[in-house]
């Protein structure tokens, strides 16, 4: 499993809380209207592109749950590495199909690595492609079974759409179906992404 990888398995590891409102939300009226971009919640001392595409904060919840996932239920967890960060939010799946899918869940992680970065780690499961013209990675990795991830270039660095089939019947989820749908998701909430 690649670094960033490890990256997405801690931050759906991490002490996550319930998503309140930040620092800027906190902004005076005259503040908000100043300037439309939000300060990062969290900086690095890399020298990398703040993080401006915060998950959580910037996705807006009708989005999500049009989606399939239950945004009233968003959790949260901020990632600084000292040498990059990543912006995390993670999202529960509403959609029920007893017998043959309890939900997906989905874990959104804004970070400022490259795509170059990200394709050099896991490039071995990874395809080029693009969202709504963003290019991207898919990656299906055997190792890190029934997960399905999209990776998207951004102007901070990329955005990785990880999604988790959580069957609710015995017996492996086929490969082939672990992305199922999955691109239309990920294409129905990539024009939330700033830059």
């Amino acid at each position: 499993m690649g670094r960033w990888g490890i990256v997405t398995l801690a931050a759906a590891a991490a002490v996550v809380t319930a998503c309140s409102p930040s620092v800027a939300d906190d902004a005076t009226e005259d503040e908000t209207t100043a300037s439309t971009t939000r300060t990062p919640r969290i900086t690095d001392d890399s020298g990398r592109p703040p993080v401006t595409f915060d998950p959580c904060y910037d996705i807006p919840d009708d989005v999500m749950d049009a989606a399939g996932y239950d945004a009233a239920k968003k959790e949260l967890a901020d990632m600084p590495m000292g040498t990059y960060t990543f912006l995390g939010c993670a999202y529960e799946g509403t959609l029920s199909i007893p017998g043959v899918l309890a939900r997906y869940d989905l874990n959104v992680l804004s970070g400022n690595v490259t795509l170059e970065e990200e394709y050099d780690k896991n490039g071995h499961v990874a395809v080029s492609t693009s969202i709504n013209g963003r290019s991207a990675l898919l990656e299906v990795d055997p190792g890190n079974v029934e997960t399905c991830r999209y990776v998207l270039e951004t102007d901070f660095g990329i955005a990785i759409f990880s999604r988790l089939y959580q069957k609710d019947h015995s017996g492996p989820v086929p490969q082939s179906e672990w992305c199922d749908g999955f691109e239309q998701t990920v294409s129905t909430i990539e024009p939330s992404i700033q830059n």
